[in-house]
Parts: C-alpha cells; structure tokens; sequence
C-alpha cells in the first residue's frame, strides 16, 4: 500500500534510494551516482537499480557528461550512450587503437575525434521503457519520449517524440502555456511550494491551469 508522505508530517527525501514503500525497483538516481560525469537533480527516479550501468562508452579521455535535470522520469531499459562509441569515420579505418594496449598509437588530439558533446537532459522529463538516447542529445524540460525511440536529435521543451530515428510527434501545449510553465520552473521550488501547486500540475482542464499559471508568474 503506497502512503502519503506528507500527510503523516514526512517529507520527500531526494536522497532516499528507494522512495516507493516497500517496492525496492524504483530509485532515485541522484544517491546512487558515484561517476563525477553524471550530475542529477534530484527526485529524478530510475525504474530499476543500477543506473550507472545504463550509461556506456564513457573514457575519462573524452570528459563528457551526462547532465539530468530535477523530477524526471526514467523507465526501465533506458540507456545514454556517450561519445566513447563514435568512432573516426573520416579515416579510412574506423577501429580505436588508441583504446586497447598494446597498440603503438596515443588518444588523438580531441579536435580529430567525432564529439558531439554532453547528453543534457532538462527537468520533469519522461522517458519511456528501452529509449536509446545517443551523444550530444539536448531534451528541453517537459519533454517526452515514446518507449524503444532512438534519439539522435534534440528535442524541445513539452514536445512528444517517438520512433527509430525519434521524430518529433507534437507539442504537449500550446505556445502560452509551454511559455507559463517554463517561466514557473516548479520543479526549482521548494518542497512546500510544490505541494500546494500539485492541484494545478495534475489538473487535466488545460484552460484552468493556463488561467491559474498566468496569476503565478505574472
């Protein structure tokens, strides 16, 4: 039986590692990082245990990070793929010497290697259940991203993307209302501040929240 925290005087704790009572698959990401590369906010969850091993191909060489934003959603078999997996295709073979010992070749210089820089993923995102999401990859806050997509491309704040390659399905909202939630950035108040404004982040009457949102951040 799931129990509400704040009615028993209990607040969330963001460094809980596993914050649905009685259920030990679901984890917050934040407390069980250990990698300096990947930075999390907090009360971001993981459906499962292990995050870190669903994040491949990092070399302290190439110092990339994997930067999540706060309240985001994580299903199972999600997996960020780093720069560590691109190889040299403008040479006329692609195998990384330079990886492996015993080969007589140095790390190239960084300029020479195909980057395509951090993963960055905004706040109160969902990613569905064995999403792919390749290097470089920017998802702007509110986004969502249908199970078994493949990402490669950026992805704006409260758009719907899905698909192999991930395509771009809609916005969630129209442009006021993506504009009023991206100016209230909820997920940067305090615990007290988020609890009352639950009523207007769970209220399907889109019109409602809008007229709400524009006497909040107005």
């Amino acid at each position: 039986m799931l129990v509400n925290r704040m009615k028993n005087n209990t607040p969330p704790d963001p460094n809980a590692v596993f914050p649905v009572p009685n259920i030990n698959t679901v984890t917050y990401v934040k407390p069980t990082v250990k990698n300096k590369n990947i930075i999390v906010g907090d009360f971001t969850y993981f459906s499962d245990v292990d995050f870190e091993s669903h994040v491949t191909h990092f070399y302290e060489f190439y110092d990339d990070k994997l930067i999540i934003g706060k309240f985001c959603q994580i299903a199972s078999g999600v997996n960020f793929v780093m720069n560590g997996a691109n190889h040299q295709m403008s040479c006329v073979s692609t195998f990384p010497f330079y990886i492996f010992e015993g080969w007589n070749e140095s790390v190239p210089a960084l300029s020479k290697m195909p980057l395509k820089g951090d993963i960055i993923i905004g706040n109160d995102v969902w990613i569905g259940q064995n999403v792919t999401i390749l290097p470089g990859v920017k998802i702007g806050d509110g986004a969502i991203i249908g199970m078994n997509s493949v990402v490669g491309r950026d992805v704006e704040p409260y758009t719907i993307a899905a698909g192999n390659p991930a395509k771009i399905i809609r916005k969630r909202f129209d442009d006021e209302l993506i504009m009023l939630m991206l100016k209230l950035k909820w997920w940067d108040l305090p615990v007290e501040e988020i609890n009352k404004l639950i009523p207007i982040l769970h209220d399907n009457d889109i019109e409602a929240v809008k007229n709400k949102l524009r006497s909040i951040v107005n």
